[in-house]
């Protein structure tokens, strides 16, 4: 069986590359022959990183010829039908999975998370991509919920982000244990346009944490973007803080913040890094799928950066609690095969007639 992925892969930001490695993980776990081919920004880089074949994304020549010759398309998962960041990502996503189906493939929206769709437009090309011979899979009710308002009529499961099931080969960080580093608390920022400067309420609480004692490092998920973002934080702050290497590997900074304390993240997956380790986290939320996550797993969102109700108490009281609060722990890895397992299924009836 021979299956191509779409997604935002080979972009270097650590939670589409985790989406990635997660999924072939548990694809290979269900079915250790099944033939991977990824549409990546960069191929060589995606096809060394993660043992598997893969193609430019921007040839769609090439994409066209692929396709024809699998058993089906998996688009997912991440946050690819949306246009907060403009409609081109709607066009692209919609456009290989029109593709597949003109070719009579099968396909597997796996595990995603919808929208905001907020155009006509928008909502038209995710309207007629998916209505009909597709399999749906969202990772939160709000993502089904959107696609019920905009159409669509046929089941839509829910099921876990494919991340919160991700296996780590290794033990401990060796990046914590080469600079020393004990009772860590992770921070995970992005830049987002906002007149309210989160970014100093952050950094009054960052030191009070280590005023106790807490080692503080900051875990860049979408390369240099993020480091930027990190030491803006970090040159505001009075104490002493740490930047991971931005370009460490998807499987280190999972170490990292799984060896942590607690999470202070922006980033969705830095948050799913966090769950699918039990470490606690408090979201600093700038999109509706992280107030979705958090209520999910349970965890204190301490403020939106776009809105200016919140304070460094406030957050410092949340970081408290969450600190004290027991995290309950789940069998992440089973749930998340269960998805393997539905798309390979629907593959199978798709190659054979």
């Amino acid at each position: 069986m021979h299956i191509v992925l779409s997604g935002y892969y080979g972009f270097h930001n650590a939670g589409d590359e985790a989406i990635l490695l997660s999924m072939i993980q548990q694809l290979r776990k269900k079915n250790p022959e099944v033939r991977l081919t990824a549409l990546s920004n960069d191929p060589v880089h995606t096809s060394r990183t993660y043992g598997i074949e893969a193609v430019n994304r921007w040839d769609l020549r090439q994409v066209f010829r692929l396709l024809s010759r699998s058993d089906g398309l998996i688009s997912g998962g991440g946050s690819l039908l949306q246009d907060a960041t403009g409609i081109k990502s709607i066009i692209y996503y919609t456009g290989v999975i029109r593709m597949a189906k003109l070719l009579r493939k099968p396909v597997f929206v796996y595990a995603q998370g919808m929208g905001p769709i907020d155009s006509r437009f928008g909502r038209f090309l995710v309207k007629a991509a998916l209505k009909k011979k597709v399999r749906l899979t969202v990772r939160d009710e709000e993502s089904r919920d959107l696609l019920e308002r905009i159409g669509i009529r046929q089941p839509i499961e829910l099921v876990p982000d494919p991340v919160l099931g991700m296996e780590i080969e290794g033990g401990q960080s060796d990046w914590l244990q080469k600079h020393s580093l004990s009772s860590v608390v992770t921070v995970s920022v992005r830049n987002w346009p906002t007149p309210y400067a989160p970014f100093e309420k952050v950094a009054r609480v960052l030191d009070h944490l280590a005023d106790r004692g807490h080692s503080i490092v900051y875990v860049p998920m979408h390369g240099q973007e993020d480091d930027a973002a990190s030491r803006e934080v970090a040159a505001l702050m009075e104490q002493a803080s740490s930047v991971f290497p931005f370009d460490e590997t998807v499987e280190e900074k999972a170490r990292v913040i799984g060896a942590s304390r607690l999470l202070i993240g922006m980033r969705l997956h830095s948050l799913i890094f966090a769950a699918g380790a039990s470490v606690p986290f408090v979201a600093l939320s700038y999109d509706p799928k992280i107030d979705s996550f958090s209520r999910m797993s349970g965890q204190k969102v301490g403020g939106h950066v776009a809105q200016d109700d919140w304070d460094e108490e406030s957050l410092l009281a949340d970081v408290a609690e969450s600190f004290e609060r027991e995290y309950e722990e789940k069998d992440w890895v089973a749930e998340t095969g269960k998805t393997a397992e539905m798309a390979l299924r629907y593959f199978e009836r798709g190659a054979g007639g």
